[in-house]
Parts: structure tokens; C-alpha cells; sequence
């Protein structure tokens, strides 16, 4: 009677995991899902709360007799599929279709399969996870739901061979509404109104800033109007708010960046043969700081 039973999702982690656990651990693969949703009206049953109905495929079957009676002549089951919603989904189907005892099973996770990894993983079990579980059969529900109505309905209007799904679905029915937006858009014009405004401060330091009014004009009139009533106006600051920034350093020079800072900062010719040169002189005499 073996005292261990560890059931993984591959062959191949099988193999390697029984590298690093004793005899005493008889290792075990699932080759994936155990389960998956009946064919029939969708795997669905929409009446009864959107019950998901399962089927042991007949290419599992096999599969889940052998782990079934491993299983029982197991002392302690440990589940240690990967940690993900499909993952946590095999471990809880595992558990429901070999009716295994939760006072004898373990769930394990592990993200290397190392002996250290998997010797902690082993010394920190524990139960599943049944909100991945959900969200695991939310997602197949929603697949055959969306997938299984739409696609054929696709095939018939517009192409065969599309899909349709609950995910791609909705983000092309987001990209044509923007392209829709986009198109139906009409520019408006306005005119915005800035003010450059000095002032003394009471040490004698003149401090200068810029102000744009919160409101835009329609028509040009309009702002010529208002511009004509701030002509003798008086005007107050009544709050200052401070803000902390944060500017983030420019990125490297590339080749053309470095070309374009030394033509707009120091007035190099793109086209001179000496540019590289005296790019690398003004770098060296700090012209760019």
C-alpha cells in the first residue's frame, strides 16, 4: 500500500517530481481536465441557475479508474496542480469525481519544481480554492454560452470558420463603437483666452506666471468682447495650490535623437560630415546641461 499519492497535471512533471520524493510517494499524472462540460444543450443547464452539467470524457476514463483505485489505497492524497483558475479546477475536479475524503486530501502548490520548492509546499498544505473554482466554471459557462450561440450565427452571415467568444466578442463591439465615435465626430472650434500677469512681491521681487480662463468662447467676437472689458480690470490671486512633480530623466540618445537635440540646441547641420565630431565636443564642454 503505497502512503502517498500525488496526482499532478502532466506526465512529465510526474517523472521529475519523482526524482525528489521518496518511495513512500507514488506519483500520478491527470493528463489535464478529468471533466468538461457535456456537449448537450451546452454542458448548460440554464434553468437551474446556470448549472454547469459534467461528462468524464471516454479518453478519461481509463485515466480516472486507475487514479480512482490508486486513491484508495492511498493514506493521504495530495492534489498538486498548477495554481492557476485551470489548475484549481482539475484539483476540485479530481476531488468530486474520485469522491476523495477531505480529511485525507491536500492541496499543494509550487512555482519551481525544485526540492525546496516542493519540500515547502508540502510542509505548508492547504484546502482548495473554491473562488478560482467559480471563476474557473463562470468561464466555460460563459465560453458555450457566448461562443456556441454567436459562432454559428457568424458562419451563416459573414464568413465560415469565425469565431466568436465572450472575450473577443465584446472588444470588437468596444473597437466599433470608438470607430464609430471617431467617424461621427465633427471638429468644433473655440477660442481659449491666457493672461501673462507680473506682480511685486513685498521684498521687491517680481514674480511672473501665465493663467488660462476655466471657459472658452465660441466665436472669436465673443473673445474680443471679453478681452475689451479685462482691459481696466484689476485682478487678484485668491489661492495658490502646491503640487508635488515628478519629471522623468530623457531617454538615451539614439543616433537620430542625438542629431535632432544638437541641430535645435546648438544649430548643427543634419547634413554636415563634422556633425558627430561636434556633437562629441559639446558634450565634453557640458553644452547640453
Amino acid at each position: 500500500m503505497e502512503e502517498n499519492l500525488v496526482i499532478v497535471e502532466s506526465p512529465a512533471k510526474a517523472k521529475t517530481l519523482g526524482n525528489f520524493l521518496g518511495k513512500e510517494y507514488q506519483i500520478k499524472s491527470s493528463f489535464g481536465h478529468i471533466r468538461d462540460l457535456s456537449k448537450e444543450n451546452y454542458g448548460v443547464d440554464i434553468k437551474n441557475n446556470y448549472a454547469p452539467e459534467y461528462i468524464i470524457p471516454d479518453d478519461k476514463k481509463q485515466v480516472v479508474k486507475d487514479l480512482r483505485k490508486a486513491a484508495n489505497e492511498a493514506s493521504v492524497i495530495w492534489l498538486a496542480s498548477d495554481e492557476d483558475r485551470e489548475g484549481e479546477a482539475i484539483a476540485w475536479h479530481l476531488s468530486e469525481v474520485l469522491e476523495l475524503d477531505p480529511e485525507k486530501t491536500k492541496r499543494i502548490v509550487f512555482h519551481e519544481i525544485t526540492r525546496d520548492a516542493i519540500e515547502n509546499a508540502i510542509r505548508n498544505p492547504r484546502t482548495i480554492n473554491q473562488n478560482l473554482v467559480n471563476a474557473q466554471q463562470a468561464r466555460r459557462v460563459l465560453d458555450r454560452l457566448v461562443g456556441f450561440e454567436l459562432s454559428p450565427i457568424l458562419w451563416k452571415k459573414v464568413k465560415p470558420a469565425l469565431s466568436a467568444g465572450r472575450v473577443q466578442s465584446v472588444a470588437v463591439r468596444l473597437v466599433v463603437e470608438r470607430e464609430r465615435a471617431v467617424n461621427s465626430f465633427k471638429p468644433e472650434s473655440s477660442f481659449r483666452i491666457t493672461g501673462n500677469f507680473v506682480y511685486e512681491d513685498d521684498m521687491g521681487t517680481i514674480h511672473r506666471f501665465q493663467a488660462e480662463l476655466s471657459k472658452r468662447f465660441d466665436n472669436k467676437e465673443d473673445a474680443v468682447a471679453f478681452l475689451e472689458n479685462c482691459k481696466d480690470a484689476g485682478f487678484t490671486v485668491i489661492d495658490v495650490t502646491t503640487k508635488p512633480t515628478k519629471k522623468s530623466p530623457a531617454p538615451p540618445f539614439t543616433t537620430s535623437t542625438l542629431q535632432q537635440e544638437a541641430s535645435r540646441k546648438l544649430g548643427f547641420s543634419l547634413n554636415s560630415s563634422t556633425v558627430s565630431q561636434s556633437v562629441h565636443d559639446a558634450i565634453s564642454q557640458n553644452a547640453f546641461e
